[in-house]
């Protein structure tokens, strides 16, 4: 088993996640974003829209401005000129998959999640998946809501429990659980969204054809080709960074492991300060630079499981949007900065529409970060003039908070 450094396993992460491949010089194409799923595989799915929701911006941060309806298209409005690209299943966490990974992505394959609970409701109510899935048949793609009034009238789901007056985003009605299920079991698709809001469909009406049709792939082979997929997206990564990338079941991701690497398509190495064994995609490329800037959302892949950013870029970086305010250390919804393969700083951000501001409310550089703080100053108030422009806002303005407040706000006045 070969030993490398750490340092060539993070340029190797680097590269596998595209941020080596030169942004596009004119218009961003299909092809481009065809690109940026070749390397990341699958687009986490959020509903915080603080800036800019999640799905969003790591086709951004790989290649810059590009027209946010390219993705729109790819995902939820395909036509005969532009099929379907992407499909929404349960990977990471809820994502847009491409659709030739949708069979992989099955109930069968992942261990079961949050969808567990609510079986007991389908015992409670025989007849309400049925019921829904008729309402989807007539009028999909349809939200939950608008399903719950077609099945209130005429009582056909019996005695459901409606969503109740002033409920919190949260607090789901039986219908929605219930359409939840199952979407997470596949007997239901997402055929569009609108407000982001899931409207359901069947999954004949969403995928293509040939896709469906395909026999259901066994489990195994799916996990051996999930776990393969993951070492192509991390380029190389420890076990539970290669089960952690699908969410994969534990003894399936170690069987897929061991299949993998006695076909000689993962090699086992050790990189240096890694307390575990690490696989490395044979295929990854380990550049000897990595350069170029980005601002990463807290759903990017590349920063998505904490615990392996901090052991590979040494950034300790948590997400505090359910911390109280006044307790929190960097702010709402914080950006990281990397700059020259190296995570420098980190930045709390709020797309101010009504203003038409994009606002830095907390601005950070590491205190061990590799780049002179006046050179992250500039190259960060660079890359948010290009984040504002994208997001159609007029400008930049920065807080007072964080230690690279000052000389940030004095690089987005120098322009």
């Amino acid at each position: 088993m070969r030993t490398i450094s750490a340092d060539v396993a993070r340029r190797t992460f680097l590269a596998a996640q595209g941020f080596t491949d030169p942004r596009p010089s004119g218009p961003v194409t299909r092809r481009h974003l065809g690109r940026v799923l070749d390397r990341v595989k699958l687009l986490q799915l959020d509903s915080v829209n603080v800036a800019v929701r999640a799905h969003y911006m790591p086709v951004f941060s790989r290649l810059g401005t590009y027209p946010a309806e390219l993705l729109d298209d790819a995902a939820w409005s395909p036509s005969s000129r532009k099929p379907r690209l992407l499909a929404e299943t349960w990977a990471h966490e809820a994502s847009l998959v491409p659709v030739r990974d949708w069979l992989l992505l099955g109930h069968k394959t992942l261990p079961p999640r949050w969808w567990r609970h609510y079986r007991p409701l389908l015992e409670k109510h025989p007849s309400l998946a049925e019921d829904i899935r008729d309402v989807v048949a007539e009028h999909g793609p349809i939200g939950a809501g608008a399903i719950e009034k077609e099945l209130a009238p005429g009582g056909r789901a019996g005695t459901v429990r409606p969503r109740p007056p002033g409920a919190t985003w949260w607090e789901r009605s039986e219908v929605k659980r219930v359409c939840e299920y199952l979407f997470a079991v596949g007997e239901l698709a997402v055929g569009t969204r609108r407000h982001f809001e899931r409207r359901y469909d069947l999954p004949e009406r969403v995928i293509p054809h040939d896709v469906l049709r395909a026999p259901a792939p066994d489990p195994a082979d799916a996990a051996r080709v999930l776990v393969e997929k993951a070492a192509s997206a991390l380029g190389i990564g420890t076990a539970t960074d290669l089960r952690d990338y699908y969410r994969l079941g534990l003894e399936r991701t170690r069987t897929a492991i061991a299949e993998l690497v006695d076909a000689g398509r993962l090699e086992p190495v050790t990189v240096r300060g890694w307390a575990k064994p690490a696989y490395r995609d044979p295929a990854a490329a380990a550049p000897r630079q990595v350069t170029g800037r980005a601002l990463l959302c807290p759903f990017d892949p590349l920063v998505w499981e904490r615990e392996r950013t901090e052991r590979i870029f040494g950034f300790r970086y948590r997400i505090e949007i359910y911390v109280p305010e006044p307790k929190r250390e960097y702010g709402y919804y914080v950006f990281p900065f990397l700059l020259d393969g190296a995570l420098v700083a980190r930045v709390d951000l709020k797309a101010d529409r009504a203003a038409g501001v994009l606002r830095v409310r907390g601005a950070f550089a590491e205190p061990d970060a590799p780049a002179p703080e006046p050179r992250i100053a500039t190259e960060l108030a660079g890359e948010l003039a290009t984040m504002a422009g994208w997001l159609g806002l007029g400008g930049v303005e920065v807080g007072e908070r964080g230690n690279l407040a000052p000389a940030l706000a004095a690089a987005v006045r120098a322009g």
